[in-house]
């Protein structure tokens, strides 16, 4: 057991964390994940050693100056703060303006109220202003009536990346197909590439979404089956995903388990009309994933998995190995699928989380710097 509390740890974190910026790279804009991957250090049991790995996170990448606050945004005028949505330069704009209305509010009010005004961005950041935001929402359902000012501090600058970041995916997705989950991925036209490949190029697919065969008719394919119901089957097939892709660059796939993984975390803390709405765009980012970062099924759904998983160690390991390991996308990552894996225990989920830890670099290795540039792929 360690010695200091979750609480004291992700306080001590956050303390730790506070002079960084959003973002870090030089020449390259990749998400800050100390404040994520600290908190999921201490969720995994081992608050001892969350000092001692934000050492080794921030020596891995220079971090980019916090940003400053410009000119005051107005959460009471729509033309004041959607004209800023998605502009990184009113990120300090946007953080003053959450700081501002948790001073005000309880944070649950201020969560629903800004929930769906920036639901439709969701692929900010590739995922990480919701994963962010889920981060600190879950530090504050610990504290209870409690919260530090580290705490809503960190809440603000969650919701702040996600507005300055905010991306909007082409095309409004709904849940009235008939299809559930694993249908759905199973009917997605996976398209080759011709010449290079990497992240880079994936990306790239991001732009022309709506040019690709099958992602606007996606959008209405999931049945509007009950929320728990629907998270467990997006984070399983990914799990699934994640070990039929070996061949895929190892980092951009695990957010299609750590988005819906997050909103698990939050959506108890907002009203129930908006489970479908969010569980809808969830499914337009997976699918989007699938469509940019994967240019066949490979061995999805299939059982090519359990020859690489022979020497998969007890569940009790897998969390301590992770923060070992030490890049934050497998911590993040790990402490997902083994959350997950308590809901629903099928073997992909530690499977996958084990395939993590041996695809993707070692912190002091490298791994901080694992995710790629273009602000959207770390």
């Amino acid at each position: 057991m360690p010695s200091i509390s979750y609480y004291e740890a992700v306080n001590d974190a956050l303390e730790r964390l506070e002079d960084l910026g959003y973002e870090r790279g030089v020449g390259v804009d990749l998400a800050n994940h100390g404040p994520m991957g600290a908190e999921a250090v201490a969720v995994l049991g081992h608050g001892d050693e969350v000092a001692g790995w934000i050492g080794r996170y921030r020596r891995a990448l220079d971090h980019h100056e916090p940003p400053a606050a410009r000119f005051a945004l107005d959460p009471a005028d729509e033309s004041s703060w959607r004209q800023a949505l998605g502009d990184f330069g009113r990120a300090g704009d946007w953080e003053r303006l959450f700081a501002r209305e948790l001073a005000t509010a309880a944070w649950r009010d201020v969560l629903a109220r800004w929930w769906p005004r920036l639901l439709p961005g969701l692929f900010a950041g590739l995922t990480h202003g919701l994963i962010r935001t889920a981060h600190a929402v879950r530090g504050l359902s610990v504290a209870g009536e409690k919260p530090t000012r580290l705490q809503l501090d960190e809440l603000a600058r969650g919701l702040a990346y996600w507005a300055a970041r905010y991306r909007a995916l082409p095309g409004t997705p709904a849940l009235r197909g008939p299809r559930a989950v694993p249908e759905a991925v199973a009917a997605l036209p996976r398209v080759p590439l011709e010449g290079p490949r990497g992240p880079a190029v994936a990306l790239g697919r991001i732009e022309t979404l709506d040019r690709l065969p099958g992602y606007a008719e996606s959008l209405e394919w999931l049945a509007p089956h009950p929320a728990s119901r629907l998270l467990s089957d997006m984070t399983l097939q990914f799990a699934d995903a994640y070990l039929g892709h070996p061949e895929v660059f190892p980092v951009p796939l695990v957010h299609g388990l750590t988005a819906p993984a997050a909103a698990r975390l939050v959506l108890p803390h907002l009203p129930q009309e908006l489970y479908e709405p969010t569980l809808a765009r969830l499914w337009q980012v997976q699918s989007a994933f699938l469509l940019a970062f994967t240019t066949d099924r490979r061995d999805e759904e299939s059982s090519a998995w359990r020859a690489e998983a022979d020497d998969l160690p007890p569940l009790d390991e897998l969390g301590a190995r992770a923060v070992e390991h030490g890049d934050e996308h497998v911590i993040k990552f790990t402490e997902g699928c083994l959350r997950e894996y308590t809901l629903r225990p099928d073997p992909r989920y530690p499977a996958a989380a084990y395939a993590a830890q041996r695809r993707i670099p070692r912190l002091d290795a490298g791994g901080g710097a694992a995710g790629v540039s273009a602000g959207t792929a770390d």
